[in-house]
């Protein structure tokens, strides 16, 4: 409704009005892609790497408090047989990946990364949805209309 007024909302005065809990889902829709400039999570970027775009890390540090980071994850499921996952998370694995870039972190486990390095994680505003997403993921093969889940090359 703030949106629909035109009024500026807070990270504070959102997560005051939106009781998400702790590990919060997401949303983990990909919408109508727009090609975004990447950017690299660290100088030497390279295939095992994620890279952030500039609005994703704007939007993480609008809405992160303190240790928080966003966490992505790939599991089963979807239309096309893995779909990402993006959450909220306090806690680092030991298996887990850092990337960081400006002050935003995203954190990977192992067993995801090897279906997401090389990509970029965006955060797109649209009309209808604001979301995070993954573009540009030279491990997907293909993924299903909504872009929110992908097959793997093989």
């Amino acid at each position: 409704m703030a949106a629909v007024l035109g009024l500026s909302l807070t990270a504070a005065a959102l997560r005051a009005v939106t009781p998400w809990a702790r590990g919060r889902l997401l949303a983990a829709s990909r919408g109508p892609q727009a090609r975004r400039e990447a950017s690299s999570s660290s100088p030497e970027a390279g295939e095992g790497q994620i890279h952030l775009t500039a609005s994703c890390v704007q939007r993480l540090l609008e809405i992160t408090e303190g240790s928080e980071f966003l966490r992505l994850e790939v599991e089963g499921g979807g239309c096309s047989g893995f779909q990402y996952k993006f959450s909220l998370d306090t806690i680092i694995n030991p298996d887990d990946r850092v990337f960081e870039q400006g002050g935003a972190r995203v954190v990977v486990d192992s067993d995801s990364l090897a279906f997401v390095k090389g990509a970029q994680v965006d955060f797109s505003q649209e009309l209808i949805r604001s979301s995070f997403q993954v573009l540009n993921n030279p491990q997907a093969q293909q993924g299903c209309s909504c872009g929110s889940s992908f097959s793997v090359k093989l």
